[in-house]
């Protein structure tokens, strides 16, 4: 447990690296089981995962969250700057605009950013979780092109990912050896910053317009609440025999058998097409 600055008593980057990588691992295991996407993908949805569990820290002016982001959003928009306008401009003017981008974003961005951000504000909120898994999903498949089942998917991981940093902040405002809360308990995980009405104003406004650019949830929502995936996971939450094909289970730790009209796991559906596939495929 380390302090910040003014005395609020978090989790560290490494605690926040450590559980968000276990609990963004522990539900690819069950996204794998359940064969909902194709392998290719799954690493970057879990990747989404993790870094939603540091992310909430993007609001401390020196914190290695906050570096990365933007740094990372200033070589991504700087290059998509170039390839944009890399035919209507000369060399030279070409280098000038994308150092301006990379420039502009990661020091002048970055700065204003944490100009108007306050540390446990509005970025340690549910609200922000749900912009920040509605951005991942914009991002997914607007930019990626990825299918529309996995870009939510991957909002779906960063959405934990981000609730698992603010329930760790909120655990490590608990004092169990003196048995008191620190003054800093309740200013992690909370629903909206009703100390900052126009902050939360703000954040609801960039949630209503990442939903409205990202895809269609209608297949990750499907998928999700499909009974045959839940049905096939039960079912192969357990060694039907033996563990690694090494230790025998007693009959009342043993998965049950399948049989031909179990249910299994399935993908989520495709993209919808004029002509229906003939069995579905992972996207």
């Amino acid at each position: 447990m380390v302090p910040d600055r003014e005395g609020i008593a978090m989790a560290n980057f490494t605690t926040h690296i450590a559980v968000g990588t276990i609990v963004s691992g522990s539900l690819a295991t069950l996204t794998l089981a359940a064969n909902v996407i194709a392998p290719e993908n799954l690493i970057p949805v879990t990747l989404a995962g993790v870094l939603g569990s540091v992310l909430p820290d993007i609001d401390l002016k020196e914190s290695r969250p906050s570096r990365a982001m933007f740094s990372g959003l200033a070589i991504f928009f700087s290059f998509a700057v170039l390839f944009t306008v890399a035919d209507r401009y000369s060399i030279a003017e070409l280098w000038l605009l994308w150092l301006g981008a990379l420039v502009g974003i990661r020091y002048g961005l970055h700065t204003l950013f944490h100009h108007l951000a306050v540390h446990r504000g509005i970025w340690h909120s549910v609200l922000a979780g749900l912009f920040s898994a509605a951005a991942t999903a914009v991002v997914f498949g607007n930019v990626l092109d990825r299918h529309a089942g996995v870009a939510w998917l991957a909002g779906g991981f960063m959405f934990v990912g981000f609730l698992v940093h603010l329930a760790l902040d909120e655990i490590y405002a608990v004092d169990v050896a003196d048995r008191r809360l620190k003054h800093s308990f309740g200013t992690a995980l909370k629903l909206v910053d009703v100390r900052h009405p126009y902050a939360t104003a703000g954040m609801a406004g960039a949630l209503a317009l990442a939903v409205w650019l990202a895809p269609s949830p209608a297949t990750f929502v499907t998928g999700l609440s499909s009974r045959d995936m839940w049905a096939g996971l039960n079912e192969r939450l357990l060694p039907k025999e033996e563990w690694f094909g090494l230790v025998k289970l007693p009959s009342s730790l043993a998965g049950t058998a399948p049989d031909e009209s179990s249910i299994t796991t399935g993908a989520l559906p495709a993209a919808d097409t004029d002509t229906p596939a003939a069995a579905p495929a992972a996207p």
